[in-house]
């Protein structure tokens, strides 16, 4: 039988030494510089905030390793005894660190700024310690059993493949839990490495995502990102990161601790529970690496399309603000509408009835068109659909009563146009003046845009089946549901952002020169008032991704969207926090996972935000 896996390896115990005398004057020079500032005895404001939620981090960690030492238990409440302990422990530490702070200020005429340098000072030493056990830990993880092996009796050694699989379980003892994730995700740190080196490189020549190498708060949550797009990218594509399938469940495994090792262990099979598994034992961190799969998939793309959706309705409301519908725009929003219809009406299967129906929609849809002007009914239907709160309306979207309606799939139907609207839309502006170039384009672009509009919209034993055996391509089951649902809930508030910008830049003097040149309304609106709203646009997208992802994770708390058994962040942290009082390791990665990407979309939004106001 296999031993588990320890944390932090075979030579935590050495490396451990060093980390834990950092630590500790980490922990002492900041509750020193922390009192001097608070009494006043610096002359200088030498602490931050960092520098104080480090302290308080730190001690967290102490506390949590303290409680470990002391209590051989690992689940169950804190005994009284180990917290008095615990207790007595700080107190003594902050009365050491009081009579410090008493005798730097008798000697020192900064006391503060000394100790607030001794402590950066100790946060860099204890990265350093960090990094030399992680490089040293994965260079020479063998180098225990290697040596085992030149001791042994040469008639007594393996060979072939039980001295390889021998040999590999023992590095990945060697390495511990953390340095075999750390190895894990190696494409990963390989692919930010080269992405990360040529932006730096060529940073000058890259516009506003080049200015965020000058922001470290931008560099930070774009690697924060990266590293989860790099991970969905390597574990869907390539199968490189994960250990193990997400819904494998193997013998003996069932709410097994981090480091378990598998009983029966398959050639060539992972051996180990890196995070543990599950109350349905499978692996944690391997559908931890498959949720990222299915949020980069999701949220990216759906915000995407919602993008479209407002950008294509928000340009001309905004730009038409007043007065009535031009010719132009409502016969392309007439033919949009009766295009997206009559698909419905397909999709139905005809009849008396229905299309009687869909008459007075178009009657209604006309009407409302000619008598208002397109600013007031966009921003009314906008409106409507705001006036719900949003997690309300998410949820009754996807509850399966409403999917077994077929309303998301007639929603669907009119939402997926949009892309082919904007594209065509974008093609034909740029293009006006030369006919042939247009032509070409709109084929290029538009036929597979269409094709694959056909295909999305369509799915076997629906309501909408118009393809037969040409449709090639169905979603997975609740990702349709999911995805349409993310875009419309989005695209109002995109639109009346759009709206909103199209209003301000309307009357700048570029548009006004545009005008005067002659060039056609759409060509202004996506060419002169677009790029020039860019910077909110772009830090809103950022933004709307992370909301989005958090939408996701509710919806997989209640069991909502997607099926019951996937990988989502939310679902995993459902299933986990069942047995959070007794096991803690199945809903803490996944939770870490969804806070880690949030974090990064949001740090991302302010730095874009930051670097677009200076242009």
């Amino acid at each position: 039988m296999m031993e588990p896996l320890t944390w932090f390896g075979a030579y935590a115990g050495f490396f451990g030494t060093f980390l834990a005398a950092f630590a500790t004057l980490a922990v002492l020079t900041g509750l020193c510089a922390m009192l001097l500032s608070l009494t006043g005895s610096s002359t200088r404001g030498s602490f931050s905030l960092f520098n104080g939620i480090a302290v308080i981090t730190l001690l967290l960690v102490s506390i949590g390793y303290i409680h470990n030492a002391l209590s051989p238990a690992v689940s169950g409440g804190m005994d009284l005894a180990v917290l008095g302990k615990i207790l007595l422990g700080l107190l003594a530490l902050g009365l050491f660190a009081a009579m410090l702070s008493l005798f730097m200020n008798s000697f020192f005429d900064d006391p503060a700024a000394t100790m607030g340098v001794l402590f950066t000072l100790s946060l860099k030493l204890i990265g350093l310690t960090v990094a030399a056990w992680l490089g040293y830990t994965l260079l020479f993880a063998g180098a225990g059993f290697r040596a085992e092996l030149a001791a042994m009796d040469p008639s007594a050694l393996p060979t072939g493949e039980a001295l390889a699989e021998q040999q590999r379980i023992a590095t990945m003892q060697g390495r511990g839990i953390l340095a075999s994730i750390v190895m894990r995700f190696m494409p990963v740190w390989i692919a930010l490495v080269v992405l990360f080196s040529l932006s730096i490189v060529y940073k000058r020549k890259l516009g506003l995502y080049g200015k965020l190498f000058d922001n470290t708060i931008g560099i930070f949550g774009f690697g924060l990102v990266m590293f989860w797009v790099f991970t969905a990218a390597f574990n869907g594509f390539f199968d490189m990161i994960a250990t193990h399938g997400p819904l494998e469940q193997l013998s003996g495994m069932k709410n097994k601790g981090p480091g378990t090792p598998l009983r029966d262990l398959s050639d060539g099979a992972y051996p180990f529970y890196l995070l543990g598994g599950d109350n349905l034992a499978r692996d944690v961190f391997s559908r931890m690496v498959t949720g990222s799969v299915i949020v980069i998939m999701i949220a990216p793309l759906a915000t995407l399309f919602a993008f479209m959706v407002g950008i294509t309705l928000g340009l001309p409301a905004g730009y038409f603000s007043g007065p009535a519908l031009r010719k132009g725009s409502l016969g392309m929003i007439a033919t949009a509408a009766i295009f997206a219809l009559a698909t419905v009406a397909a999709g139905l299967g005809g009849g008396l009835s229905n299309f009687l129906m869909l008459g007075v929609i178009l009657a209604v849809l006309f009407v409302l068109m000619f008598r208002a002007s397109l600013d007031t009914v966009l921003s009314f239907l906008a409106n409507l659909i705001l006036a719900f709160p949003v997690i309300l309306l998410f949820y009754l979207l996807v509850t399966p009563e409403i999917v077994e309606t077929g309303l998301p799939q007639f929603m669907a139907v009119v939402l997926f146009i949009f892309p082919i609207v904007f594209a065509g839309v974008l093609i034909s502006s740029r293009f006006q003046t030369d006919p042939g170039k247009n032509r070409f384009w709109l084929m290029l672009i538009l036929i597979p845009m269409a094709i694959l509009y056909l295909v999305t919209i369509n799915a076997p034993d629906s309501q909408i089946n118009i393809l037969g055996p040409l449709d090639f391509f169905n979603p997975a089951p609740g990702v349709l549901v999911v995805f349409v649902s993310v875009v419309f809930v989005n695209s109002p508030t995109v639109f009346r952002i759009v709206r909103g910008l199209a209003l301000d830049i309307h009357s700048r003097d570029y548009v006004a020169a545009a005008q005067t040149r002659g060039e056609g309304p759409w060509y202004i609106m996506l060419w002169e008032i677009l790029p020039n709203a860019r910077g909110p646009l772009i830090v809103d997208f950022c933004l709307r991704i992370g909301y989005t992802t958090i939408l996701l994770g509710t919806l997989g708390f209640f069991g909502l969207g997607l099926p019951p058994e996937s990988p989502d962040w939310g679902s995993t942290i459902n299933e986990g926090r069942k047995l959070l009082s007794i096991y803690a390791h199945p809903a803490l990665p996944p939770a870490i996972a969804l806070l880690s990407l949030v974090l990064g979309l949001n740090l991302l939004a302010d730095a874009l935000r930051e670097e677009s106001l200076k242009d």
